[in-house]
């Protein structure tokens, strides 16, 4: 917690901390406390130490004594914004626009004049400035998009991103508010940047009557951290930053930084942090509030710098202080001064013109700087796994050989499409590509360190979390209530039974399940004649726990094309196969189309195939790359060919294993808007869980109750299937944060429970033989389990990851392990039918 009264520190708090900071110490949230409070003297020390930490920052990479600055345009796209901050200008209301003659939004003619007239002019970046999600408080907006033909601002800005790229080849910089994760994904394919202040993280401000964000949803600082976080994990490369002066204490201004630099250190993606400074405008409620004083601004930026460190672009707007002040902010530390337009004004702080550049790099000179212009998104950005394919020609066309803005470039429309090439070319290829642009080590441990920091802390947090204390509920009385209503188990009845220990309470868990199953679906054990075809292993979602996914220039790096998928279709069918489950690798370098051309070209070659195809972050994939809804896309996709999707990427459906497991995967809500959605479109899904990593009993059960839940609403999943993480080779396990994987007790466990909970709504629970030893499969066999899941004929996933039972059976040996526990194997259909043959 921060402080709530501004306690300024005292003068010996400040030489300490000034002293600390020059000795190259570490500084912790009250010793920046005490920076931000430095004056006179102790000012210039700190100055001094945050100038030194820039310059080696800029010696590091690669460019010593070069100062930047973006030329762009401003693109006001919508005045209109569904919060009510009491500083801002930029917002106004569609009575005011009725008025004034004008419409709530820019048309797309009137956003192309802006482009191409900043073009003509030498601009690089269109910088989209609009309020947050205006349709939500406005009608008046929100018929205008209707009658437009989006449905919503987000929809629009896409819309217009790309009109820009293909008819001005001005780069778009989107800062659009407030975005959820699927959104982002949808916008990273049309901006090479995106932006959003954090502003600060003081709740007080948010909650209290009379501050400056009530009555302003989009400015929680929890909301805008999820979003700072979202977008390191989709690999965006981010603008984010401080406003400095609006009522906060020093304590909430320190604590702000120190937030900016742990989401940074967390995925390398905050590309520059802006240290603002509030100036009070006529017609707000802070209109006769003081600006921040410059001394106090200068602290604040240099405090910025030494926490954030050398790496950080540190910027601060060349307008908001007049130009002689211009110097404070160089020696304070900054090495970037944002956008600058010859054409358009600041919609935000339009009463402060921007200065002459011409004045500012004479400035800068004086200084011992040059100034340079870059481009939306800083060098190191500017290549995989941040900038997205379709966007490379057109930042290509306009950077230099130091990955700055080429100063003698032009911008000019670039059609916005796939690389060159294409799906039917595609096949293991030794591509000239720079991969990893920021620099990280190949190595697993540094990639991890990068993400989780402090080993020993978060390798606790993990082997604490993994012991459930038992709970009162006596399991006898947890057995009874399921044998009464087994779907109808509270969460602490079901987490009695999920943790039952080994002995006759676990034995009585697995005899009912094993019950129940029996009066579901019988005794057959059921099995389905398929083949898997993982079409590529490239792969830059950053999953900590897969050893699948490649990058495209490893050796083991594979991609399939389409006459080799045709050619293992084929094949599958010659084995007897009824079914093909494709997955894939999340690669963005694939066509848009990919998915539906895979689709197609099994469709082609073996119509009779049932296609089990794409998991729910692959959807979101095509989805962010084609711009189709999640329904449009589905049906897209069962046109295609597809037949009905594996429910995989679940894992644990709970966003705090998630984050921890993988970096860009999508979130809960979002597997359960896919899984949801297909099911409305007709298309059947399995569900699964992938359970011991970081996770705990609670969070099993909680999984459990959430398919159950789903299945209530839609009916859609044909089976769940529980998945024991393995963790040989698995990265986040030789990171040493992981579990050795689900001890055998858990195994039985999870089984069971998931026939318990899900009695009457999934009749089918299935276990994947491929990551169980004889041994324990058999008993997990003989405690509600039904199907064997698949002959697989190729699981490449599993096998990588250090399972060592194999990677196909034939029917045999299905057979052999049904006999084993004196029950009959049936084939099956993908959907639970009796098979027909393949035509």
């Amino acid at each position: 917690m921060t402080d709530t009264v501004d306690t300024v520190p005292t003068d010996r708090e400040v030489a300490r901390a000034v002293t600390r900071a020059e000795a190259g110490k570490a500084i912790d949230a009250r010793e920046a406390t005490a920076l931000l409070a430095a004056r006179g003297e102790h000012l210039e020390r700190l100055m001094a130490v945050a100038a030194r930490v820039r310059d080696a920052g800029l010696e590091a990479a690669g460019r010593p004594g070069v100062l930047t600055y973006s030329r762009k345009v401003f693109i006001p796209l919508t005045r209109l914004c569904r919060d009510r901050c009491h500083y801002c200008t930029f917002v106004t209301t569609p009575g005011h626009l009725e008025r004034t003659g004008e419409a709530p939004f820019l048309t797309p003619d009137e956003v192309l004049k802006i482009a191409r007239d900043g073009a003509a002019m030498g601009c690089k970046e269109a910088l989209f400035t609009l309020g947050d999600r205006p349709e939500d408080r406005w009608p008046e907006a929100q018929q205008w998009l209707e009658e437009a033909g989006y449905e919503t601002t987000l929809e629009y800005v896409r819309a217009m991103a790309v009109r820009v790229l293909e008819e001005t080849g001005l780069l778009p910089h989107l800062n659009p508010g407030v975005m959820s994760w699927a959104e982002m994904n949808r916008l990273k394919p049309v901006a090479p940047s995106m932006g959003m202040m954090l502003e600060t993280t003081s709740r007080r401000l948010y909650e209290t009557k009379g501050l400056p964000h009530f009555r302003s949803p989009d400015k929680d600082p929890a909301v805008r951290l999820r979003v700072l976080e979202d977008a390191g994990r989709l690999n965006v490369p981010f603008t984010t930053g401080v406003l400095v002066g609006i009522g906060e204490t020093l304590a909430e201004r320190a604590d702000a930084l120190f937030e900016l630099r742990r989401v940074h250190r967390a995925y390398g993606s905050v590309q520059e942090v802006i240290v603002q400074n509030f100036r009070a405008k006529p017609d707000t409620a802070m209109r006769h509030d003081d600006d921040l004083p410059l001394d106090e601004y200068v602290a604040a930026i240099a405090t910025a710098r030494v926490v954030l460190g050398p790496q950080v672009r540190v910027q601060a707007p060349p307008n908001l202080v007049d130009l002689v002040e211009c110097r404070a902010l160089v020696d304070a530390g900054i090495d970037d001064f944002g956008g600058i337009s010859p054409l358009t004004p600041d919609h935000v702080n339009p009463e402060r013109p921007w200065p002459n550049v011409d004045k500012l790099a004479a400035l800068c000179a004086d200084a011992g700087f040059a100034l340079r212009e870059r481009l939306t998104a800083h060098p190191p950005y500017l290549g995989l796994p941040w900038l997205d394919p379709r966007l490379q020609a057109h930042v290509d066309a306009l950077r230099g050989p130091d990955g700055l803005a080429d100063p003698d470039a032009r911008p000019s429309g670039l059609p916005w499409q796939e690389p060159d090439g294409g799906w039917a070319d595609a096949g293991r290829t030794d591509l000239e590509t720079t991969i990893d642009t920021v620099g990280r080590s190949s190595d697993r441990r540094g990639d991890f360190d990068d993400v989780y920091g402090d080993w020993a802390q978060l390798r606790e947090q993990v082997r604490s979390s993994s012991t459930v204390e038992r709970l009162d509920t006596d399991v006898a009385a947890a057995l009874r209530a399921a044998e009464r209503d087994p779907a109808g188990l509270t969460h602490d009845q079901a987490l009695a039974l999920m943790t039952a220990p080994e002995g006759p309470e676990l034995e009585a868990v697995c005899a009912l399940a094993d019950d129940l199953r029996r009066d579901a679906v019988g005794d057959d054990l059921t099995y389905v004649v398929n083949r898997n075809i993982n079409f590529t292993n490239v792969c830059y979602t950053g999953c900590r726990f897969c050893a699948f996914a490649q990058r495209k220039t490893d050796a083991d790096a594979f991609t399939l094309s389409l006459d080799e998928i045709q050619a293992r279709a084929h094949e599958a069918v010659a084995f007897g196969a009824t079914e093909v489950c494709m997955q894939g690798g999340i690669d963005p370098e694939m066509p848009a189309s990919s998915y539906f051309d895979i689709a197609r070209a099994v469709k082609q070659a073996e119509p009779g195939l049932h296609m089990h195809a794409y998991s729910p972050m692959e959807v979101m994939n095509g989805v962010a790359r084609t711009g189709l809804s999640i329904h449009d896309w589905l049906v897209a996709a069962k046109e295609a060919g597809v037949d009905s999707l594996p429910g995989t990427a679940a894992e644990i459906l709970d966003d705090e294993v998630r984050w921890v497991l993988t970096k860009g995967k999508l979130p809960a809500s979002q597997w359960i808007e896919v899984v949801t959605t297909a099911h409305r479109v007709g298309l059947p899904t399995t569900a699964t869980m992938m359970y011991g990593h970081v996770d705990h009993p609670g969070h099993w059960v909680g999984h459990l109750r959430t398919v159950a839940d789903l299945q209530r609403e839609t009916g859609g999943f044909t089976e769940f299937v529980p998945l024991p993480f393995v963790h040989q080779s698995s990265p986040i396990y030789l990171a040493g944060v992981a579990r050795p994987g689900p001890t055998v007790r858990d195994n039985r466990a999870v089984h069971a429970l998931a026939r318990i909970m899900l009695h009457g709504l999934v009749d089918n629970v299935q276990v994947s033989w491929v990551k169980l030893e004889p041994t324990v499969l058999d008993q997990i066999l003989r405690g509600g389990v039904n199907d064997l899941g698949g002959t697989l004929m190729e699981e490449t996933i599993s096998r990588m990851a250090g399972s060592t039972q194999g990677s196909r059976k034939d029917v045999h040996e299905l057979e052999q392990m049904a006999a084993r526990v004196g029950r009959p194997a049936v084939q099956r259909t993908t959907s639970y039918g009796r098979p027909r043959p393949v035509i």
